[in-house]
């Protein structure tokens, strides 16, 4: 397959002789591209008439063609971190993640800060973070921040407290137990803030290129005063317009509204907290944690909060928008939404389009609020892949009944909530196909939705989530973000609830889809293109 385009211009291209998913046409094997949208869709006999018109023909050589994925929660930078330096997600115990500590110091002798990601206590036979001591003798007493997988609580080195005056007086720091709540974000304002603007820079960048790698054109970027800084947002955000990649679309978590307009937000949304986080004990719970005697978790905003803060979003023509993991957390978030539905009419509060992030403990009740109030469902699948099942942490941490009720995305679907799959990335690594196969094969069976549905969910439903309907599927008007891959056979799920069923009957009229089965090879990114400007091109294609 050849294709050579300009990033910084657009020309009219003909795609030919592969698969093209489009709901314009289930049988398309063409699609013409031009000044950066789709311009038609259709089958090969109809593609000669455009061939002579065009400034470049692309022999798709069987390729499929989808929508890009959009990925509707990331942390830019820090995946860009993880990306390029210390990554702990893949250590299998407290000796060896201490050995790869021990390795990146030495490494780099030279960086005045070191950062790193993705430890995870639950999986190790030691059961424990490492220690402070621990980590000062692996650095070198250098300054040291390493964030646990969820990014809700973090180990540092002793360097890197003393650059945080009065930080063992805040909430959530207990000598000898990793940092949460303001502690933590204490710590990592000061961490962030030793990195040079170069290594920030460089991190953003190697996040857009991978992401582009997997066919995803858009990021929606989760920043805010407790995540990241301004200038970390500011510049991501200039980055984008300046260099060819995926779009970002920026979330500002802030009550000051005003403020999150004038960085360039789309919403004061995002990472706005009501809690924590349920591997950190820190997601706010109706009921104690089964393994926590008397935890019920951090409650950060009240319904009142809530109330005001959407009320004020509104009214400003912003999103807002709020973390929310614990049923106490989203039953406040509702309850909050309705008062403020009260105040404004529930016409307002729909067409505003608010989010909540994660939405993981969700009860009837607050399923049929999310469905009132028009609120997206900004979830990431992968969490349960990585943490539900009978003896995963979700079961250690809230027992396994408990457990089983959470992430409900066909009980959302079923409602009609308008779901947004992302990976809150370096939570879980950008994988789009495989976040779709963690929503088609949930460990909870009654909680699993088909492909198409989780493909939708990945694709428009993240265009859907910032207020276009526009976009995120290949029909003719539509923006020219798309990714092209290679795959094995195109399968539609059976129109049934049994998900395992699959047909590759092309009467069914519906767009094929690949096998996503579990153990089955996920499909390969040739080439992503966003807005009709190539951004990925894998090597030898």
């Amino acid at each position: 397959m050849s294709e050579s385009l300009n990033p910084g211009e657009h020309r009219t291209v003909l795609l030919r002789g592969g698969e093209v998913h489009s709901p314009a046409d289930p049988f398309a094997t063409a699609m013409v591209v031009e000044r950066g949208h789709i311009a038609w869709v259709g089958e090969e006999g109809a593609a000669d008439a455009f061939a002579a018109g065009v400034d470049e023909v692309v022999d798709l050589e069987g390729a499929l063609v989808t929508p890009a994925f959009v990925d509707a929660h990331v942390h830019t930078t820090a995946t860009g971190f993880a990306l390029t330096g210390l990554d702990l997600s893949a250590a299998a115990s407290l000796a060896e993640a201490a050995e790869l500590i021990r390795a990146h110091a030495a490494a780099r002798p030279g960086d005045r800060i070191l950062i790193g990601h993705g430890w995870d206590a639950s999986r190790w036979p030691e059961r424990r973070a490492p220690r402070r001591d621990e980590l000062d003798g692996l650095t070198g007493g250098r300054p040291l921040y390493l964030t646990r997988i969820d990014v809700h609580s973090a180990v540092v080195t002793t360097a890197l407290l003393d650059l945080v005056p009065g930080v063992r007086d805040l909430d959530g720091f207990r000598d000898g137990e990793p940092l949460t709540g303001d502690a933590h974000h204490a710590v990592r304002a000061a961490a962030f803030a030793a990195v040079s603007p170069e290594q920030r820079t460089g991190a953003q960048r190697a996040a857009r290129a991978h992401a582009a790698s997997l066919g995803i054109g858009t990021l929606h970027e989760c920043g805010g005063p407790q995540i990241s800084s301004e200038d970390d947002f500011t510049g991501l955000l200039d980055l984008a317009r300046s260099e060819p990649g995926p779009r970002i679309v920026g979330y500002w978590a802030d009550l000051d509204v005003e403020r999150a307009r004038a960085l360039g937000a789309l919403g004061a949304a995002g990472d706005l907290f009501a809690d924590g986080s349920l591997g950190s004990h820190t997601a706010c719970l109706h009921e104690p944690y089964a393994d926590s005697a008397g935890l019920m978790g951090s409650a950060h905003l009240d319904a009142t909060t809530v109330a005001t803060h959407v009320v004020a979003c509104t009214e400003a023509g912003l999103q807002a928008g709020f973390h929310a993991i614990g049923d106490a957390a989203v039953t406040a978030v509702t309850d909050g939404v309705r008062a403020a539905a009260e105040k404004l009419g529930l016409a307002r509060i729909r067409a505003a389009r608010h989010r909540v992030e994660h939405a993981e403990m969700l009860t009837p009740e607050t399923i049929a609020a999310f469905a009132e109030f028009g609120l997206t469902a900004s979830v990431q699948p992968a969490f349960d892949a990585l943490w539900g099942g009978e003896e995963g942490m979700y079961a250690e941490r809230l027992g396994a009944e408990r457990a089983r009720t959470l992430n409900p995305y066909a009980a959302l679907l079923r409602a009609g909530v308008p779901l947004a799959f992302g990976s809150d990335s370096p939570v879980t690594p950008l994988d789009p196909w495989g976040t779709v196969r963690a929503a088609a094969f949930h460990r909870t069976p009654e909680h699993r939705v088909s492909v198409r549905a989780a493909f939708t969910a990945h694709t428009r439903g993240g265009w859907r989530a910032t207020g276009r309907d526009d976009a995120g599927t290949l029909v003719p008007g539509a923006p020219a973000d798309y990714a092209v891959w290679r795959t094995g056979d195109l399968v539609v799920q059976a129109p049934d609830d049994r998900v395992a069923r699959w047909s590759t009957d092309p009467r069914s009229g519906t767009p094929g889809l690949p096998d996503l089965s579990p153990g089955v090879d996920l499909p390969v990114c040739l080439r992503t293109v966003v807005h009709g400007q190539t951004v990925f091109v894998r090597p030898n294609e």
